[in-house]
């Protein structure tokens, strides 16, 4: 989750603001992030849902997707994707038998079998098109882009489950790439909608396993002198303004499943309008996170008029982007999966963000705990609020 405070660190806002502009007078596109909910109140973090835990899923599967693979015509792709043990990525939305599809396989590591597993990221069925480009639909069978492009993982019973959503990717294409590459696949990346190739970023981080989210840009108190860019969602704008903008930030890329919040303490503070665009991502089949940045007052309504449910980060692992810090955050996120089930934690791709959360991950299942997609914390508090996704 790409989020910066309205009183932003003098780190963050030239990193963000500098390359944004950049890359808008490129490509002329724009704009980020989306919202949240909690289902507990732990050590310091609010709650929307209270209900005493619920049993954990045992296994979520991914659903197949509805379309035919062409071997011969499949052009090679653009990068090299990463692969554990040369066997191929599984992919979110993908099931095992189809991901390289049909009986006669290419090499596992060879360009054809590279751009067929490219190919199948996508499923037809689960789009459809719209003004500027082509947008996230539920199939008619019901499967929902929540559902299908989620990662799949098996939840391991009796122990604390940990989320964490690491946002601002496909700006910097070297913080990009080693957040792909150096984060275990559990771990959800959220991409700017404005960025360059971004459907190739979209398309390697989940060849490397990770599901995927994308940002919308949301009017903070300070705007327009702080300008989250282009197609930025505004309290003002009117219903159907917001909702061309929405549309134009939801057709950037395919192979979502959801969406999070890019700045927005004045919008998420609003629950009238608020409450709107979430119906619009709801119809759409999306799960809506939040980075946990702000009062959630306004969400908390929006959430219940609209009635869908947000899943709120527990913690900013780094509001102040040092080692030492994020591992004190990241020490409170386990406390808050131990006391709760599951937890949830929002990071910027900074680059000590994602060395610290690198290392933390080569340890902390040692420890008895469990690192699994943000989709598993979103749906199970969604269920226990008896709003399930």
């Amino acid at each position: 989750m790409a989020r910066r405070p309205d009183t932003s660190s003098p780190l963050k806002k030239p990193l963000i603001a500098g390359l944004c502009a950049a890359l808008l007078c490129a490509a002329g596109i724009g704009a980020l992030a989306v919202m949240g909910e909690t289902g507990s109140e732990p050590v310091g973090a609010r709650a929307f849902v209270e209900a005493p835990p619920a049993p954990e899923p045992v296994v979520i599967e991914p659903t197949p997707p509805g379309q035919v693979l062409v071997y011969a015509e499949a052009p090679a792709p653009e990068f090299e994707p990463v692969f554990a043990d040369g066997e191929g990525a599984s992919l979110p939305g993908v099931s095992e038998g189809e991901q390289l599809g049909g009986e006669v396989q290419p090499p596992p590591n060879s360009n054809a079998a590279r751009a067929m597993r490219r190919a199948s990221l996508r499923n037809e069925s689960l789009i459809e098109p719209g003004a500027d480009g082509p947008l996230p639909r539920i199939g008619d069978d019901g499967l929902r882009p929540s559902r299908a492009y989620a990662r799949s993982f098996a939840a391991e019973p009796n122990r604390p489950k940990i989320a964490i959503v690491v946002g601002g990717l496909g700006v910097s294409e070297s913080l990009t790439d080693q957040a792909i590459e150096r984060l275990p696949a559990e771990i959800t990346l959220s991409f700017v909608p404005y960025a360059r190739d971004l459907q190739d970023w979209i398309d390697r981080a989940r060849l490397a396993g990770h599901e995927v989210l994308i940002e919308l840009p949301m009017e903070p108190f300070d705007y327009p002198a702080n300008d989250p860019g282009p197609h930025t969602l505004l309290v003002e704008a009117g219903e159907a303004e917001n909702a061309r903008r929405l549309e134009w930030l939801l057709s950037r890329a395919q192979g979502y499943f959801g969406v999070t919040n890019y700045l927005g303490a004045r919008l998420t503070g609003e629950a009238g309008p608020m409450a709107i665009i979430l119906e619009r991502l709801e119809r759409r089949g999306l799960a809506v996170f939040h980075d946990g940045e702000g009062r959630r007052g306004g969400l908390a309504e929006a959430s219940q008029r609209s009635d869908v449910p947000i899943a709120i980060a527990d913690r900013i692992l780094d509001a102040d982007p040092t080692p030492a810090q994020i591992t004190e955050r990241l020490i409170e996120l386990e406390a808050v999966a131990l006391q709760n089930g599951h937890a949830l934690g929002s990071a910027f791709a900074f680059p000590a963000a994602i060395d610290t959360l690198a290392a933390w991950s080569r340890e902390v299942e040692a420890t008895g705990y469990q690192i699994v997609p943000a989709s598993h914390v979103h749906r199970v508090r969604a269920e226990r609020s008896g709003r399930g996704s």
